[in-house]
């Protein structure tokens, strides 16, 4: 049996279900403005507490959505050391092959905390590679609506 169908046989069973739920992470105001410094993004809400405690509807600034967006993979473990071979048995390389869908409902403060849950969504054999759909939605702690929901393909090659 090829390695793409292996794949396929040994993830069918979890396609619908929640496969995976991140660590907490909480986001402090050092790293939004490392994300600013490094994609130009200084908006006032982002960078300057003060104001965005005067200002702002949220009292205090707040992350980037692209940030948020950026921190998938860390907040899925998808790159953590062993997922892969114990997530994509037979597989040797995972491209990222983009987004369907992205939404950012709610913002997410400086100082809170917010993890990833994942679902598996769809698989499709490609030739000897797999496309593997998940939903993403990253949650907010103590919050009721999600900071993040992402559509997120990948192409997984043996």
């Amino acid at each position: 049996m090829p390695a793409a169908d292996e794949l396929i046989a040994f993830l069918s069973p979890k396609l619908g279900t929640e496969i995976h739920v991140g660590p907490w992470l909480t986001v402090e105001q050092s790293r939004i403005d490392a994300f600013a410094a490094a994609t130009g993004d200084v908006q006032w809400i982002h960078t300057d507490p003060e104001r965005a405690r005067r200002e702002s509807p949220y009292g205090t600034t707040i992350a980037h959505g692209f940030l948020t967006l950026s921190l998938l993979p860390f907040l899925t473990e998808a790159n953590a050391p062993g997922q892969f071979e114990q997530n994509y048995p037979g597989m040797r390389l995972r491209v990222n092959y983009g987004l369907n869908r992205v939404r950012f409902p709610a913002a997410v403060k400086t100082g809170s905390g917010i993890r990833a849950r994942t679902r598996l969504t769809a698989l499709e054999p490609l030739g000897e590679a797999v496309q593997i759909i998940y939903e993403i939605t990253v949650e907010i702690e103590g919050e009721k609506k999600p900071a993040c929901v992402v559509e997120q393909l990948f192409r997984l090659y043996p």
